[in-house]
């Protein structure tokens, strides 16, 4: 913790300077300066993990993930940062396993664009001021590479219905698509928007809202039970249209 605090890091360009961070995807040295344990309850968190030399759960972990079909490359999840190159080498050496580590790419960061989608986008992921414009993907505000792609297959769909003369509309926000598509396109604040992933708490009140408050009932199966009856229902709809 200490040495990701001291190590020296890159500056940021003069018209970089007022552009936040996107809390999703924060410096491992940033969420390290919130506190003790920010690291291993965010990308470091050991959850459902057993160590095996003493059957219990360790105190944080450095996740890699396999990047090749080889086993030979593999990525370290969560430690975008803004460490210098020779400093990234020096501390992340300092984790145990990765003593003798060769670093084929050492990390950065990525500037993420996205519209102000609440206040330039219709319901049909159109440019309001030009209707004729639709936008897809990332720069909608949407984050994940499902969610990503999610929003370039419907938009793609919605242009498909338009130009064939068929109007059909955004999944119901019941669902995950059309609660993501509610969300950039309304739903969120403009004052406040930042790139979203699909999650529950997008999702409209169930009927019963407070049966499942006042009891131990799950409510996330019902979520998902009426997204995948309302999307039958969507997907039924935009067929019979194309037919």
């Amino acid at each position: 913790m200490g040495a990701l605090l001291a190590g020296e890091k890159t500056e940021f360009k003069a018209w970089e300077q007022d552009t936040p961070y996107f809390e999703g995807c924060l410096p491992i040295e940033v969420m390290a300066a919130r506190g003790l344990n920010t690291l291993r309850f965010g990308p470091m968190k050991p959850v459902g993990l057993v160590d095996p030399h003493a059957g219990r759960r360790p105190y944080a972990v450095a996740q890699l993930r396999q990047d090749n079909a080889l086993g030979t490359l593999f990525n370290m999840v969560g430690f975008q940062t803004k460490l210098r190159h020779g400093e990234q080498v020096r501390i992340f050496r300092m984790i145990p396993g990765l003593e003798r580590a060769e670093f084929a790419r050492l990390g950065g960061l990525h500037r993420n664009t996205f519209l102000n989608s609440p206040r330039l986008l219709d319901r049909q992921l159109r440019l309001k001021a030009m209707p004729r414009l639709r936008f897809a993907g990332q720069i909608t505000g949407v984050e994940g590479y499902v969610e990503s792609a999610a929003i370039g297959l419907l938009t793609g769909r919605l242009a498909a219905a338009e130009r064939l003369g068929r109007p059909l509309e955004a999944p119901p926000p019941t669902t995950a698509l059309g609660a993501l598509v509610h969300h950039i396109t309304g739903g969120a604040s403009a004052q406040t928007f930042q790139p979203m992933n699909v999650n529950f708490g997008l999702f409209p009140p169930l009927p019963d809202e407070e049966r499942y408050k006042r009891s131990h009932l799950s409510r996330k199966p019902a979520l998902s039970a009426r997204a995948l009856n309302d999307l039958a229902v969507w997907l039924d709809g935009g067929r019979q249209a194309a037919a």
